[in-house]
């Protein structure tokens, strides 16, 4: 019995502990859990003004602009419109975020250019092409960062632009002044030049001083070549000469005079000490009196041979992209055959940084040095592309035997220099209108070979 007895308190006091343990598990865990679930509804649904506060559109409006919580705002859209746990205004600006987001991620598409315009534009080096391309509202292409590695630095190369501009300026000082007078004579029909004197001229011999004197040609014929007395050891020397040169008056006006200033050398060749070259005649008076004129003479190493002239005109149309040359005629050319004349014509080459991209000719013209064309050469350009390009019109001389020669060339265009940049502004000034100009043709240059050594 007593067996029996220890059995039953042993089960009891088991049940006993089992009992204890399920109480506080209930106490420890049930409980917590069934109290926060009571308190949920009221932190899980904020009323209506809590939601107006804000402080708590700030926090939306942070969360919208995050990328990430993109996915999440497009399933809250999904929700019923009815659900009174969003309110109306929150979904409005989510739906406005998600069609601002569809607006900037549209297809952009470039718009056809003119069909005129497509060679042109297949020739201009890759940096020039334009993009047409609209962005919207979306931001613009973080650019790349440009890398120092195989680009040219300019500014390694000052000092060959300074020698540059040394040179220039040494070719457009004075070298002294001189005074002469003109005058014409209507019996005889002849012109009268009278070289005076000359004034502060530069040294060429060791002495320190310069033996002077004066050729005088009445352009474009050099045939008939006049020169004054050498004067010794003087850099200021007068010499009060006649000359004189049979004209018509009516020629009077495609005429110049040039004069070409020289030191006497007897054992070498003579030193140029520089040149006046005067366009106009008519200048300083009508001639009908002696008129005296003082010019500064210009540094010059060698003679300055006149090539003659041509005039065109320069139209554009900026809604058609169309410059029209209209190569009109050329006077006083320079004699290539041994005729003493010329077969002239004209070639137009449109160049785009030193390369060129077409060229177009005219006719040929025989046995003449005042040609008269009155052809009309035709290029399509665009007009944001007139900034880049410039027009080489060259006067050639054709043989039929041998290659063709170049009698001279000059440019126009926004980078040429003098009257070509002068014409080409005008002509961009004063669109749908023809503007004709003479040009002085020049001798080929360096410059003036776009990139090729064969025009």
């Amino acid at each position: 019995t007593s067996v029996s007895l220890l059995a039953v308190v042993v089960i009891v006091c088991g049940v006993a502990l089992v009992a204890v343990f399920l109480f506080l598990f209930w106490k420890l865990c049930w409980m917590p859990w069934r109290n926060k679930e009571a308190s949920s509804p009221s932190s899980a649904n904020p009323p209506l003004e809590a939601l107006q506060s804000p402080s708590f559109r700030g926090n939306m409006a942070d969360k919208l602009k995050d990328p990430s919580t993109l996915g999440f705002l497009e399933a809250a859209v999904k929700i019923s419109h009815t659900s009174p746990d969003i309110p109306a205004e929150v979904q409005m600006s989510v739906k406005e975020h998600i069609m601002r987001h569809t607006r900037l991620q549209r297809q952009t598409t470039e718009p056809a250019s003119s069909t005129r315009h497509t060679s042109f534009k297949r020739h201009l080096p890759r940096q020039m092409h334009v993009s047409s391309v609209d962005y919207g509202n979306e931001l613009p292409p973080a650019a790349e960062q440009p890398t120092s590695i195989g680009r040219i630095k300019p500014e390694l190369y000052k000092q060959k632009s300074v020698d540059g501009d040394d040179a220039k300026s040494e070719a457009t000082k004075s070298c002294g002044k001189i005074n002469f007078s003109l005058r014409y004579d209507y019996e005889t029909e002849t012109l009268i030049v009278r070289i005076l004197k000359a004034f502060d001229l530069p040294a060429k011999d060791f002495c320190g001083s310069s033996d002077p004197y004066v050729k005088i040609y009445l352009l474009p014929d050099r045939k008939c070549k006049l020169q004054t007395r050498v004067h010794r050891k003087t850099l200021n020397p007068t010499f009060d000469e006649n000359f004189h040169f049979p004209v018509p008056y009516e020629e009077l006006a495609d005429r110049k005079l040039h004069l070409s200033v020289f030191d006497f050398d007897r054992f070498s060749r003579h030193d140029m000490i520089g040149e006046v070259i005067m366009d106009n005649l008519f200048e300083a008076s009508d001639l009908s009196r002696e008129t005296s004129i003082w010019k500064d003479i210009q540094y010059a190493t060698s003679e300055s041979v006149d090539l003659g002239e041509i005039m065109f005109s320069l139209c554009y149309l900026p809604t058609a992209g169309r410059l029209t040359l209209t190569v009109i005629k050329c006077r006083n050319l320079k004699a290539m055959d041994i005729t003493g004349y010329s077969d002239p014509y004209v070639k137009v080459s449109l160049l785009c940084d030193g390369r060129r991209l077409k060229k177009k000719k005219t006719t040929i013209k025989k046995n003449t040095l005042n040609p008269v064309y009155n052809e009309a050469i035709i290029f399509d350009i665009p007009p944001e592309n007139m900034d880049q390009v410039s027009l080489l019109i060259s006067v050639m001389d054709y043989d039929r035997v041998g290659h063709n020669e170049i009698i001279g060339v000059c440019r126009v265009g926004i980078n040429a220099e003098g009257l070509g940049r002068d014409h080409w502004n005008e002509m961009l000034a004063y669109p749908r209108k023809p503007i004709a100009h003479w040009h002085s043709l020049v001798e080929v240059k360096k410059s003036f070979k776009e990139g090729n050594p064969r025009l």
